[in-house]
């Protein structure tokens, strides 16, 4: 440890450490537009700037390393006025559109101007006039509120390792944009939303569908159903002001029922559903000579991003749809037989922490006799407007139980919503299709946390195991280049598109704190271990599914409404 002074306060620093690495863990806020925790430092954007005693010139914190002795000030006239300048500038050539915008009151660079007192514009000219890309299915690009900081550049190359968007042209003609500045719709955007997350201004979001669901809600003549995936409890409390982590599942039950939807179903039923598809599947090549290793089929950004880059691959995923996919199948053809409505009258909506699950709905496959199995897929964050448009109190909503019979869920299913997640609730129920017997101890301590790529071998039966969990599309494709080369011999691999898994989706509340991910992860977990029925096999309404109309797991029925296939897609280079 060095010491260093900050605003005349003695401050212990690590040596070798950057400035803002120093000043952000004593608590000392500088505002940043360019950093991006984990990786090294752009210094593009210049906000971060700090005034060292015998310098020169101003230094940006986020990449200049500490010395022992150095004197620091964060917030002197020139650091303030630079930094004044610099957001000035910006809003220049911004679009005075704020009440429209989708990130109001949630917008960096509307935050920095209030922090900085800017009240009235100091810099006047025409500004650049550019077309939105409404093109594809997930996200809508606003190129003239993008303000070059480049971390939508940066999280879809170095953590996504997609490559979908880059600087083009050069000078004052920069901007972000595709190959050849087509639309996203056929670029190899996934659609994973990481980008979104990451912006600090509207330049991208979701493509909404509130509107249509509120319409198919207010039409007398549409049966409008809604399902929500395990991570959405534990996150859309955190969108309405309430503390983050928190599982607001009965609440939003509640809220649901309130807005009008006829039936509010959980996600994670089906996710139990998906285990005993997936996990049968597994069985079934490990004892029959499949192809191996087995991969996850419920993250729709990494089933593109395989149809994309590794095609050769295909054959190693699981047929499964995903299980917002399952649910919708069953909604329109076991539920409507049940309530005696005609699938074309039913109008199924979903709530995801994912972009790409919009995508995923419109897919061609994910259809039963051009009946789509998901009309409409609603964000978290979207989710939370609906509720705010209706005036609901979340907070203030009385618990509810989901409707069954897809209401019930066992732990397995809902811990889905982290990464590690699905390879845990695959487990426990692979060794009682193989065994017969129960695991001893449930929980799978080496698949949990935020590492990028984790693995393990289970001892199951007779049976040695070999699994390995990935997050993060980055990290999926070195393990992927390591199977292709042979270098790893596995059965399963578990695939999730965004760090962290769903807990941290596209989709998910917008937040530079990632703590607030982590109590998300965290809260999963909890309830994982207080619950009783832990283990995806004994969810009866699942099993009474099958006896009354599945038959059996990777069975004729099953296989028509439960199962899909994927195909290559070429990209644009």
């Amino acid at each position: 440890m060095i010491n260093i002074e900050v605003n005349g306060k003695p401050v212990k620093a690590k040596k070798g450490e950057t400035i803002l690495s120093a000043l952000k863990r004593q608590n000392i806020n500088v505002p940043t537009l360019c950093h991006m925790e984990g990786l090294p430092p752009s210094g593009a954007c210049r906000m971060c700037v700090v005034e060292v005693e015998n310098m020169p010139q101003l230094v940006p914190s986020c990449s200049y390393p500490v010395e022992n002795g150095m004197k620091i000030k964060t917030h002197s006239p020139t650091v303030l006025k630079t930094r004044k300048t610099i957001v000035s500038l910006l809003l220049s050539n911004h679009p005075d559109d704020c009440l429209y915008c989708l990130r109001n009151n949630q917008c960096t660079l509307q935050s920095l101007a209030k922090e900085l007192n800017i009240s009235k514009r100091l810099y006047r000219g025409a500004k650049d006039v550019k077309e939105m890309d409404i093109s594809g299915l997930s996200i809508v690009r606003d190129p003239e509120k993008c303000i070059l900081c480049g971390k939508c550049v940066r999280v879809c190359e170095e953590i996504q390792g997609v490559s979908a968007i880059d600087f083009i042209n050069r000078g004052s003609k920069t901007s972000v944009g595709t190959v050849f500045g087509q639309g996203l719709n056929v670029s190899s955007c996934i659609n994973c939303g990481q980008c979104v997350l990451v912006c600090p201004t509207g330049a991208l979001t979701e493509k909404s569908s509130l509107d249509d669901v509120v319409s198919a809600l207010s039409d007398p003549k549409k049966y409008v159903v809604v399902q929500h995936a395990p991570a959405v409890s534990v996150s859309l409390g955190e969108e309405m002001g309430i503390k983050p982590g928190t599982d607001v599942d009965g609440k939003m039950v509640a809220a649901l029922r309130a807005i009008g939807f006829k039936r509010v179903f959980d996600t994670s039923f089906s996710a139990d559903l998906t285990i005993m598809e997936e996990g049968s599947e597994l069985v079934h090549r490990i004892k029959n000579g499949g192809v191996l290793p087995m991969m996850t089929s419920c993250s729709p950004g990494w089933i593109k991003f395989i149809e994309q880059y590794y095609p050769e691959l295909l054959p190693n995923v699981s047929s499964c749809k995903s299980p917002q996919q399952m649910l919708g199948a069953l909604i329109k053809s076991f539920f409507a037989q049940k309530e005696g409505l005609d699938p074309k009258d039913i109008v199924s909506v979903s709530i995801m922490p994912c972009t790409a699950k919009k995508f995923e709905c419109a897919r061609p496959e994910m259809a039963n006799d051009f009946i789509p199995d998901v009309d409409y897929v609603l964000t978290t964050r979207e989710a939370g407007q609906l509720l705010r448009t209706f005036g609901i109190d979340l907070a203030a909503m009385d618990p509810d139980p989901a409707d069954t019979p897809f209401g019930e869920r066992t732990t397995a299913g809902k811990i889905f919503g982290a990464s590690g997640g699905v390879m845990e609730a695959a487990i426990r129920s692979a060794h009682f299709l193989i065994t017969g017997k129960e695991m001893e101890n449930l929980d799978i301590n080496d698949l949990r946390g935020f590492a990028g790529c984790k693995e393990l071998t289970a001892q199951i039966g007779p049976l040695s195991v070999s699994a390995a969990v990935v997050s993060g599309l980055g990290n999926a494709r070195k393990l992927l280049d390591e199977v292709v080369a042979g270098n790893k011999k596995l059965h399963f691999i578990e695939v999730m598109t965004c760090p962290g898994g769903c807990i941290n989706g596209g989709g998910q509340p917008i937040s530079l704190d990632k703590d607030n991910v982590r109590s998300r992860m965290k809260k999963l977990y909890k309830i994982d271990a207080e619950e009783k029925v832990r283990a995806s096999h004994h969810n009866k309404q699942v099993q009474r599914l099958y006896e009354e109309f599945l038959g059996q797991p990777l069975g004729e029925k099953s296989h028509k409404l439960l199962h899909t296939h994927y195909k290559e897609r070429p990209v644009t280079k």
